[in-house]
C-alpha cells in the first residue's frame, strides 16, 4: 500500500512520472531512470505500472547481457504477482540461455567508466577515480576523443575552448563549460554537443527548464564545487541523488560531489544554459 501523501508530494511525483517516461521513451535502456519510474509508481501505489517498469528494467539488463540483474528483477516481480506468465517464461529463456552460454570475454580495460558508476565503485570501494598528471581527470581526453578524434572539430578550437579551471580559487559564479564556449564561438550548437554528449556517455538527456529542481538539495552541496564544474544536484528519489552536468566524463566533479554525501548519484546531461540559471538561483 503507498503512504499517504500530501498534494504537493503528489503532484511532485506526477511531474517525476511525466518527466522520465519522456526520457525511456528515447532511451529504452536507461535503467536509472527506469528506477527512479518503479520508486515514483511505488509510491504512488499503481501496482500495474510499477510491474510493467519492473519489466521493463529487467528487459534493459538483458540487453545489455547483465543476466543476474535480470533474474534478481524479474524475480521481485514474482514476488507480487506469482503467477505472471510473461515474467516466468523470461525466466525460463534466461535459464536456457545461461545452460548454453560460453564463457564471456572479460571487459575491455580501456573503456572508461561513466561518471555514475565510478561513483557507485568508489562508495563500495573497489576503485579508486582516475587520476592525471594533475591529479584532476575533468574529462579533457574523453571529449577531445569525442569532438576532436571524430573530426567535428578541429584541436585548435577544442584547446580554445576547453577551460582551464584554477583550483586554488574559489569561483564566485558558475565557470562556462566547454559545450558553452563552442556555443558562444559559433563553433558547435548546444543542441548538437548535447546529442552527441548524450550518446557517446549513454546518459539521458534532461530537460531541466520543464523539471521543477530542489534548491534546498542543491544548497545542500559546496557551492564552490557546483559552480567550478557547471554541475547541479537537482532531484532526491530515496537514496539517489539525481545530478545534472554538461560533462559527463568530469571524473573530479563525481569525485567531489560524492564526498559531500552517502547518497548514489545518477547522472544526467542537461544543457549549461540551465544548469547555470539554476545554480545563480541557489547560490546568490
Amino acid at each position: 500500500m503507498a503512504n499517504k501523501l500530501n498534494p504537493g508530494e503528489e503532484a511532485q511525483l506526477l511531474q517525476t512520472i511525466e518527466m522520465f517516461e519522456v526520457i525511456v521513451q528515447s532511451q529504452t535502456d536507461d535503467t536509472q531512470s527506469l528506477e527512479i519510474l518503479k520508486e515514483a509508481y511505488t509510491k504512488l501505489g499503481r501496482e500495474a505500472e510499477l510491474i510493467n517498469t519492473s519489466k521493463r528494467i529487467a528487459q534493459a539488463y538483458l540487453e545489455h547481457g547483465q543476466l543476474s540483474s535480470a533474474i534478481l528483477e524479474y524475480e521481485t516481480i514474482l514476488q507480487r504477482k506469482p503467477n505472471d506468465a510473461d515474467v516466468r517464461a523470461a525466466l525460463k529463456q534466461i535459464e536456457d540461455k545461461a545452460n548454453s552460454a560460453v564463457t564471456q570475454p572479460p571487459a575491455d580495460p580501456t573503456v572508461l567508466p561513466s561518471v555514475s558508476e565510478t561513483t557507485l565503485l568508489r562508495r563500495q570501494g573497489k576503485t579508486t577515480v582516475s587520476a592525471t598528471p594533475s591529479d584532476v581527470d575533468d574529462g579533457r581526453k574523453s571529449l577531445q576523443k569525442v569532438f576532436v578524434e571524430s573530426k567535428i572539430i578541429s584541436a585548435g578550437d577544442f584547446e580554445l575552448c576547453f577551460p582551464v579551471v584554477d583550483l586554488k580559487t574559489v569561483p564566485t559564479d558558475v565557470v562556462e563549460p566547454f559545450i558553452q564556449k563552442l556555443h558562444d564561438k559559433g563553433i558547435l550548437s548546444l543542441e548538437k554537443s548535447l546529442k552527441l554528449l548524450s550518446d557517446k556517455s549513454r546518459m539521458a538527456f534532461m530537460p531541466l527548464d520543464r523539471y521543477e529542481s530542489d534548491m534546498d538539495l542543491a544548497r545542500g552541496f559546496p557551492a564552490e564545487v557546483c559552480r567550478r564544474w557547471c554541475v547541479l544536484p537537482f532531484d532526491r528519489m530515496s537514496k539517489s541523488i539525481l545530478v545534472a552536468t554538461a560533462n559527463p566524463f568530469n571524473q573530479q566533479a563525481a569525485k567531489e560531489l560524492a564526498e559531500s554525501t552517502t547518497h548514489r548519484m545518477l547522472w544526467y546531461v542537461a544543457s549549461p544554459v540551465e544548469i547555470t540559471a539554476n545554480l545563480r538561483k541557489a547560490f546568490r
